[in-house]
């Protein structure tokens, strides 16, 4: 993919983003897009990077590491965007950022005494499966307090936030109600005194709703870079 390529598609990005925060009456600089990079190649990362996306997500542990020993730029910011099993737990720590599917206290205890283990903190969202889909992974809502509860007391988790993914359709309303169910969690649960700033929500096919409803990352691939490779 040529960068001039990549440059048009984030300027739309940008376009549309600034319009749905403009309608939900927010300022779009509080809206982060995370370059979703899995299933592509180390040269398209790079040309996120050129292009000035400091934030490249990816799905799977092993194609991440991959691209993180071949890495010869400036620093980015990691961010692991899908299911973490508890069995990649040691190769996960400390190589991301941030990881945005922490879905149970069983993860939470694993990530908490690797992290331990090597003397760091790391930075985590809750996943919830707002839809209930039985597909997902995603802790239910009715577990989320339990969880964020147990991450929040753990000293080498620093929990920023929460994470959903709204049903795969075209219907705006199924997106904005799952969109809107996040915003609301999170709401109820900073009254409890437990503030998760961050909502990581929205991808190429309903962005725009999640920035209506409150998103402060979305995760764009295809939007960006096209149909995969892989």
């Amino acid at each position: 993919m040529a960068l001039g390529a990549l440059s048009a598609r984030l300027t739309e990005v940008r376009s549309r983003i600034a319009a749905a925060a403009a309608r939900a009456g927010r300022d779009p600089a509080g809206v982060r897009i995370v370059a979703v990079t899995k299933g592509h190649p180390l040269a398209v990362a790079r040309e996120a990077w050129a292009a000035g996306l400091a934030d490249l997500g990816e799905n799977r542990v092993q194609e991440a590491l991959a691209k993180m020993d071949a890495w010869q730029e400036p620093p980015v910011r990691w961010h692991l965007i899908g299911h973490l099993q508890r069995n990649k737990v040691k190769q996960a720590v400390g190589r991301f950022t941030l990881v945005h599917s922490l879905d149970s206290v069983r993860l939470a205890d694993a990530l908490e005494e690797v992290a331990a283990a090597r003397g760091l903190v790391q930075e985590v969202l809750v996943e919830v499966n707002v839809a209930g889909e039985a597909q997902k992974s995603g802790c239910p809502p009715g577990e989320v307090q339990a969880l964020v509860e147990r991450a929040a007391a753990l000293p080498h988790l620093r929990l920023k936030g929460l994470m959903t993914m709204a049903p795969l359709t075209d219907d705006a309303a199924v997106q904005r109600r799952t969109f809107a169910g996040l915003r609301e969690l999170g709401l109820r649960l900073a009254a409890d005194g437990l503030r998760l700033p961050e909502l990581s929500m929205g991808m190429t096919n309903d962005f725009e709703a999640a920035v209506e409803e409150g998103a402060t990352m979305v995760r764009l691939g295809t939007a960006l870079f096209g149909e995969r490779t892989q």
